[in-house]
């Protein structure tokens, strides 16, 4: 086992070590060893902040846990929520664990070449791409000049390029038009099948591929009550326990823009000036919406002069929507902050950790509260009363 399987318990080579090693997890279990430890805050920080990355810091170099706990955390993890029995559940942990895992893929292709072979090892893209079978699928835009029968010589550019082609068959496999207008195909430059992506929007397109990844097999087939399942009892019941203490049970159900939180308006103003929102900051506004109450019919209107196109309105909205209100509340403000999204203006994190719990104290504050709907004329489907 080494520092590079831990960091990406779900690439093949790290598989492989874990079974290499023989360790039993059942008796890992049973002797409650740091790996379950690990696992069980991996899962509560997937759950409730959208991350999988310890509070004691970033591993390896902050991480109060050590090469074979954070690796073996893994496994362990993806057992305690298959046992939670939420199909939620499993899709909030795999996109915490996609996004943990491109925000490491990000930070290591910032890495200097140089200090790599002397630091943590890292990860460079064409080995994420490989893990993926996508290293035939993906080629970097070329920007020098060839001279004759010469290929244009490697410059910085080229070797971190701004732009690349994917094939079209994996970038629709990867991508969803749900992610906004510039997402969708007749928006794309295409040519020979290949389809011209931004470095981020790459790294966007491989965060669903490991949020793919590592949803595959789950949940686990097992019978509560026995073996492992019942070793990891008290640690599933604590889990939900906190996500009850968590889950957001009601809709404040009022819709009133200028108590939003900074956030949130900062959001909505930046759809206005008819810029694409990038997928968190598209889902942390949907997530606010419906968790205030707003239909999806509701939500569509109220973005309707914005870059949110309809469809991926509906999609995420009615994703996050059931009969009551949003399985989890959206990001944290700490969860946001770390994606650039919320900025603590006048010190609000002191205020409330969340946005719905910001704009609650703040809908409460305010006393009688003009309903954006009723001023509207908007009715629950959307229509223009």
């Amino acid at each position: 086992m080494d520092a590079l399987d831990a960091k990406y318990p779900f690439f093949a080579t790290a598989r492989e070590a874990v079974a290499e090693a023989a360790v039993s997890l059942p008796e890992l279990v049973a002797a409650d060893a740091p790996a379950v430890e690990r696992a069980r805050e991996r899962v509560e920080r997937a759950l409730l902040d959208g991350t999988v990355e310890s509070e004691s810091g970033a591993f390896p170099a902050e991480s109060a846990y050590d090469t074979q706990a954070e690796l073996l955390s893994y496994p362990i993890s993806r057992i305690l929520v298959s046992l939670l029995d939420s199909a939620p559940a499993i899709e909030k942990y795999a996109a915490a664990e996609a996004a943990t895992a491109v925000d490491r893929i990000r930070a290591d292709l910032a890495t200097d070449d140089e200090l790599r072979s002397l630091s943590t090892p890292t990860v460079g893209l064409d080995d994420v791409l490989a893990e993926f079978d996508l290293a035939d699928a993906v080629r970097p835009e070329a920007t020098g000049p060839a001279t004759g029968d010469t290929p244009a010589a490697a410059s910085s550019a080229d070797r971190d390029p701004a732009h690349y082609w994917i094939a079209v068959g994996p970038y629709l496999r990867l991508t969803s038009p749900s992610w906004g207008p510039s997402w969708r195909l007749v928006n794309r430059a295409l040519a020979d099948g290949e389809v011209r992506v931004s470095r981020e929007e790459l790294l966007d397109a491989l965060e669903a591929a490991v949020e793919e990844r590592v949803r595959e097999g789950l949940p686990f087939e097992l019978a509560a009550g026995e073996g492992i399942a019942a070793e990891l009892e008290s640690g599933v019941e604590d889990l939900k326990r906190l996500l009850s203490e968590r889950t957001y049970t009601g809709p404040i159900d009022v819709v009133a823009p200028d108590l939003f939180p900074p956030c949130m308006t900062n959001l909505i103003e930046k759809a206005e000036r008819d810029v694409d929102l990038t997928p968190p900051e598209s889902f942390a506004l949907m997530a606010f919406l419906v968790g205030i109450g707003m239909t999806p019919d509701e939500v569509v209107a109220f973005c309707a002069d914005t870059s949110l196109d309809a469809e991926g309105i509906r999609y995420q909205t009615e994703y996050l929507k059931d009969d009551r209100g949003t399985q989890y509340p959206p990001p944290t403000c700490q969860t946001l902050s770390n994606y650039g999204i919320c900025h603590n203006e006048e010190d609000h994190m002191q205020v409330a950790a969340d946005p719905l719990a910001y704009y609650e104290k703040r809908v409460a504050d305010a006393g009688e509260v003009d309903d954006w709907r009723e001023k509207n004329g908007i009715a629950a489907d959307g229509e223009t009363a």
